[in-house]
């Protein structure tokens, strides 16, 4: 079985944490490649594939942040539908026409393609290796997401990846989203552990900050070598991939 990574950066605060008792993942960034979408869209955007899926990332999240921020929370809209506003602000700007007087239906049907790429965007490789790992050494998981229910049920089951999860936590049920309290909140209602007791995995760096502050021990998945936040506070440990996670669980020889 695996032993810690080499690849993983020891992030520790002072004192040894220990073993967690089970394991929240983030869901879009995480399990799921939410960069995945940039090949439909080259082909629907010529020379804009690649630009149009980095914004369309950046507005979804930024919406959800208005959202949850704004009069608190009064302007709330689920995850599905922050997505494809997201996406149309997205389109727009970089195809300021592709929606203009005589080209509304073309301009739908693009929006209604990506869409449905999204609803099973591609997981990442080590997933399946990780989740049945843990499964198999008897480590509840579960995803804590501000993805709804059914986008994450069709996500997870696209991917094979049902199987392998015990718990499917969205932030709709408080509707606030990450890095809201609230939200992270709803792991140690569901799992009935203190956040100290559990492990977040975030490839957001935003996402792993926030559940640190929150009491977390957390992973940060580091795939593309980013800085971390600048805001004083560091994950409890930083890797490159899904698999880092199994350092957290040390296997008695």
């Amino acid at each position: 079985m695996s032993k810690t990574p080499a690849t993983a950066t020891s992030k520790a605060k002072a004192g040894a944490a220990s073993t967690p008792q089970a394991v929240l993942f983030d869901a879009y960034g995480t399990l799921f490649d939410v960069y995945s979408v940039a090949l439909l869209a080259e082909q629907l955007f010529p020379g804009q594939g690649q630009a149009l899926s980095l914004l369309w990332r950046d507005k979804q999240i930024e919406y959800t942040r208005l959202v949850t921020t704004c009069n608190d929370g009064a302007h709330y809209r689920p995850f599905w539908e922050l997505t494809r506003a997201a996406l149309t602000f997205a389109i727009k700007k970089l195809a300021p026409h592709a929606d203009s007087t005589g080209a509304r239906a073309e301009f739908d049907a693009k929006v209604e393609q990506l869409m449905n790429q999204y609803r099973s965007l591609s997981a990442f490789p080590e997933n399946r290796e990780v989740l049945q790992t843990l499964q198999a050494q008897g480590v509840p998981t579960g995803i804590l997401s501000n993805g709804d229910v059914a986008m994450l049920t069709l996500a997870l089951k696209s991917s094979g990846l049902h199987p392998f999860v015990d718990h499917i936590i969205s932030v709709d049920a408080v509707k606030k989203y990450k890095t809201h309290p609230a939200a992270y909140a709803l792991g140690e209602s569901t799992l009935g552990l203190p956040a100290s007791q559990i492990l977040f995995v975030s490839s957001n760096g935003w996402d792993a900050l926030g559940a640190t502050w929150h009491g977390y021990q957390t992973l940060w998945v580091n795939r593309s070598n980013q800085p971390f936040e600048e805001l004083g506070t560091q994950p409890t440990r930083i890797g490159t991939s899904l698999r880092d996670v199994l350092g957290f669980f040390p296997v008695s020889p």
